[in-house]
């Protein structure tokens, strides 16, 4: 029968089986084997038949069978909140989350989060009984984070402003890896006098700028501190602070961006001040966006894979809403330096 999880004798030796083993014999997601087990009926046949009789094999016995408590449902609704929509790689990370909420049969509900409505957004959430929430460069504070744990709905963060506490997962890439590999490139070329714009303070625009310093000593390079000045993650801030770059009476030869709406601030910036990019500033940004292919020149960045970050989220949170354990509540996702007409050697 597709919905029995009677307990059958398990294999002499063997360990208790883990959803996650099923999965991994099985060749599915965890959440696909977590429908099976709960009957669910929204799974191919002979991928449940396959499941099925992985469970058998192995006496597979959900852990909540032995207690008196009824399972919660398997969850459909997940609130996926962005700080803002104006950027092409929220877009990205969207999709990513849209894809696999697809293949799983979640329905996803997107906003921007509200900062200003503290707790009381939080009691919408589960006043919705949502599956869970999934934010994306945004605030959590305290209040709300504590009655998210009250009401037992997950959530996972995407790159937060502020770091949450331990027990709530998030995903991101290797921000510290990405402006080490931004920094070395400019160093590579030549570059000594090399500043960098920061973002809003942030878990992984401290990380991107710890990236860039270590680059620096590494050869030996010790930056004034005017060569230290924030963007935002935006473009008219990132183009001020260029503006005050260009204008110190030894500017810098290279700029690292901590994202490239910052980039083409730089761009901007400099053709303001009638400087050619790259043959008098070389500049690398982060992310790869949209804009990084159409801006003129093309940027020098670091790629993040803003659809994969999405999808991995998701995966997260179903596991977290179907109970099973995590092996890790930080993923980090790898970056890669794409070089672009941006970047050449420094000025004779």
């Amino acid at each position: 029968m597709a919905g029995d999880t009677t307990q059958r004798e398990a294999r002499p030796g063997r360990t208790r089986a883990t959803l996650q083993d099923i999965a991994a014999e099985a060749g599915v997601s965890v959440p696909t084997v977590s429908k099976v087990v709960k009957g669910r009926s929204d799974v191919a046949p002979a991928t449940r038949a396959r499941i099925q009789a992985l469970l058998d094999e192995h006496g597979y016995t959900p852990r909540n069978r032995a207690s008196a408590r009824t399972p919660t449902p398997t969850p459909r609704v997940v609130e996926l909140c962005f700080d803002t929509m104006d950027s092409t790689n929220n877009l990205a990370t969207m999709r990513g989350v849209l894809g696999l909420a697809d293949r799983e049969g979640v329905e996803v509900v997107v906003k921007i989060a509200p900062h200003t409505k503290g707790p009381a957004w939080a009691d919408e959430v589960v006043s919705a009984h949502h599956a869970g929430v999934i934010l994306v460069t945004s605030l959590l504070d305290e209040a709300q984070q504590e009655r998210f744990a009250e009401a037992r709905v997950p959530v996972v963060v995407i790159d937060p402003v502020n770091v949450p506490t331990d027990s709530i997962p998030s995903v991101g890439v290797n921000n510290f890896t990405g402006g080490y590999l931004a920094t070395k490139h400019l160093l590579e070329l030549g570059h000594r006098r090399i500043a960098m714009i920061q973002g809003i303070a942030s878990e992984c625009a401290q990380a991107r700028f710890a990236g860039y310093h270590a680059a620096l000593r590494e050869h030996g390079v010790v930056p004034p501190d005017a060569y230290d000045e924030r963007g935002e993650f935006r473009f008219e801030q990132g183009r001020q602070a260029a503006l005050r770059l260009l204008d110190l009476g030894e500017p810098p030869t290279a700029i690292f961006a901590a994202n490239d709406l910052e980039a083409l601030g730089v761009l901007d910036a400099a053709r303001t001040r009638g400087v050619r990019v790259p043959e008098d500033l070389s500049l690398v940004g982060f992310d790869d966006a949209l804009q990084a292919t159409s801006a003129s020149p093309r940027l020098t960045t670091v790629r993040q894979p803003f659809s994969e970050i999405g999808s991995t989220a998701l995966q997260v949170l179903l596991q977290l809403a179907n109970d099973v354990p995590l092996a890790t509540n930080r993923l980090e996702l790898s970056t890669q330096l794409i070089v672009r007409e941006s970047t050449a050697a420094p000025p004779s």
